[in-house]
């Protein structure tokens, strides 16, 4: 009778369970993957504990509050942003962008966010005070935005050359350096950037202006889509839009801001404020290098020892490999691989994980060319002797080829490894955050570009330097 009992009771409170199983549950919130260019403020950026920032983050992260969903924000720069959500690689980009017929041919946008213009700023002490003054000079743009676009419209009219960078801070630093004359740029980032110590000075009223907006790939993600439209209109009718607007262009604001950057800004100071931000940069640096130099290793060693087989299909397709990998310049085949395959196929590739293929193909078709330099430098007259003595082609490339080739390939192995250290700075075009990609983040809070650079600089020459001073110690005990 008690088992009997045990087993009603057992199956009783088995039968609860599993209808507690099967009763509705919160299903998990979907996560989006958000594109946007962290050095543009007041839109994008990083704040002094180096959290991104702004209109734009605040923006969408109180509609996916509103609407039930997350976001993974990728700070990839805007013209990587754009080719990313064209390739599929992102589900959505959110970067001050402006809504415009020839975008809306491969986008779809949002309803429009916020409003703005295009000006012209110019050094302080310059008496550039008009579009006509810039008759034979250069001004400076950044690729892919509405002011390139605007200047490039107009620079046959008024007489100028324009100069194209990847961010912002080499944009206003190339006009406070004196190599261009201006600058275009939206006016809420240039007012905003005056006003909290850029260094430049506003001198057009707002042109060509248009209106800011989401923007997910043409007949994709209209889901998402209409979650940011109906939240924006709910952000508008609560009051909490024209707080966020507030927050970032008000007096307070600026003010804050201004505050913010007038603290210790020595060399000291930046390092002691962004060392957990830095730290991680050098660590994420370091897992690269590891990383590919391992992979690009054994793909070289295996390319480089089809080019001395004794078989004519083997030697050309190890010089073919190495001719292609070698011959592409590094930031575009991270490109390719990151945007290109992705549009191809329609499978995603993680920034990281295309960053490892690309530093493998590239610095492994080096590894392959000394590899089958290495080999090819040991006296010929030893794998002869070596096969007179009865050895197959395999055991005497095993036991007397390669121990020798290895002595002379050793320097240029420990050489490649540096290298590839320091070709993972060109992964910042992808979004990884190593290092570069760090100190630009840094720059577009404090722009402290010398100082940022001279600390990442050394950065770099004390990793270097310990690597070098290790290659050597190994070096030594090989030779012995």
């Amino acid at each position: 009778m008690k088992i009997r009992l045990k087993l009603f009771f057992a199956l009783f409170f088995a039968s609860l369970g599993l209808f507690a199983w099967q009763a509705p549950t919160v299903h998990a919130e979907t996560t989006y993957t958000i594109g946007t260019d962290v050095t543009f403020p007041p839109f994008v950026y990083a704040n002094s504990n180096n959290k991104y920032v702004g209109i734009d983050m605040e923006l969408i992260r109180s509609i996916a509050k509103e609407e039930g969903f997350k976001v993974d924000i990728k700070p990839l720069g805007f013209n990587a942003a754009v080719q990313s959500l064209s390739s599929g690689q992102i589900d959505g980009v959110i970067a001050g962008m402006t809504i415009t017929d020839e975008r809306k041919q491969t986008l779809d946008f949002s309803t429009p966010y916020y409003e703005s213009g295009i000006v012209m700023a110019v050094a302080p002490s310059s008496k550039i005070t008009s579009l006509k003054g810039l008759k034979g000079k250069t001004v400076a743009v950044k690729t892919g935005t509405q002011g390139a676009a605007y200047a490039n419209s107009i620079k046959d009219k008024y007489g100028f050359k324009v100069v194209t960078f990847d961010d912002s801070d080499n944009v206003y630093n190339d006009v406070k350096t004196g190599n261009s004359a201006a600058c275009f740029d939206d006016s809420a980032v240039l007012n905003y950037g005056v006003k909290t110590g850029l260094g430049l000075k506003v001198v057009t009223k707002p042109a060509d202006v248009g209106q800011y907006g989401f923007a997910v790939k043409k007949g994709q993600n209209q889901k998402l889509l209409k979650m940011f439209n109906a939240g924006l209109a709910k952000l508008k009718k609560n009051g909490k839009y024209d707080q966020i607007i507030k927050k970032y262009t008000g007096k307070t604001a600026t003010s804050k801001t201004t505050k913010s950057n007038s603290e210790d800004r020595t060399f000291l100071g930046l390092l002691r404020q962004n060392q957990k931000a830095i730290l991680n940069g050098i660590l994420e640096t370091l897992k690269l290098t590891i990383v590919s130099i391992i992979c690009a290793t054994i793909f070289g060693i295996l390319v480089g020892l089809l080019g001395v087989l004794p078989n004519k299909f083997a030697r050309g397709a190890s010089t073919t490999i190495i001719y292609i990998f070698r011959g592409l310049p590094l930031l575009v085949l991270a490109l390719f691989i990151y945007n290109g395959i992705p549009s191809l196929t329609g499978t995603k590739i993680p920034a990281f994980v295309a960053g490892i293929i690309t530093l493998t193909l590239n610095e492994g078709a080096y590894t392959a060319a000394f590899v089958k330099g290495g080999i090819d430098a040991v006296d010929s007259g030893q794998m002869e002797a070596a096969r007179s003595l009865g050895l197959p082609f395999g055991k005497a490339m095993r036991k007397v080829i390669l121990p020798q080739g290895i002595k002379i390939m050793v320097p240029s192995f420990i050489n490649q490894f540096i290298i590839t250290l320091k070709d993972t700075s060109i992964l910042s075009i992808i979004g990884i955050l190593e290092l570069t990609q760090t100190g630009k983040i840094i720059i577009a809070r404090n722009l402290e570009g010398f100082k940022v650079w001279a600390i990442i600089a050394v950065i770099y020459l004390l990793i270097i330097t310990l690597l070098t001073l290790l290659s050597k110690w190994v070096e030594r005990r090989i030779n012995d």
